[in-house]
């Protein structure tokens, strides 16, 4: 199967490598179930790749629609400046791409259904 699409998660990024570690499971998750689907994982800072060059990395593998999965947990002040001024530099470099930004992963309902239902069946047992 060609894969003409990718996804890449986005994360902040730290000087720890191990903080990165539940992102590159998600990541390897994500690929297993979407064979059909280029998976890579970025950072905004501190770790690599970033999110130019891995961009870059899957437009220069023939990928020409790829979304962005933000994974922070709310929109804070990189997805409200940082992360515009990149796409608009990564849009530049590359003007045929299709390029979408999914919502950050605290914006989708469904998850913050799941870490609530976590978060109730974790402190069952537990009184006031």
């Amino acid at each position: 199967m060609t894969q003409t699409s990718g996804l890449v998660l986005f994360a902040h990024g730290a000087r720890d490598a191990e903080w990165a570690e539940p992102f590159r499971d998600i990541a390897k998750r994500v690929a297993a179930s979407r064979a059909d689907l280029a998976v890579k994982l970025a950072f905004l800072e501190f770790q690599s790749p970033v999110l130019t060059d891995a961009i870059s990395e899957l437009v220069d593998a023939g990928h020409h629609h790829i979304r962005i999965a933000p994974l922070f947990m709310a929109q804070g002040g990189h997805l409200k400046n940082d992360v515009p001024k990149l796409l608009a530099d990564i849009r530049a470099r590359h003007p045929a791409l299709n390029l979408e930004l999914l919502p950050a992963i605290g914006d989708v309902a469904e998850l913050r259904d799941a870490i609530a239902a976590w978060l109730v069946k974790a402190t069952s047992g537990i009184s006031a």
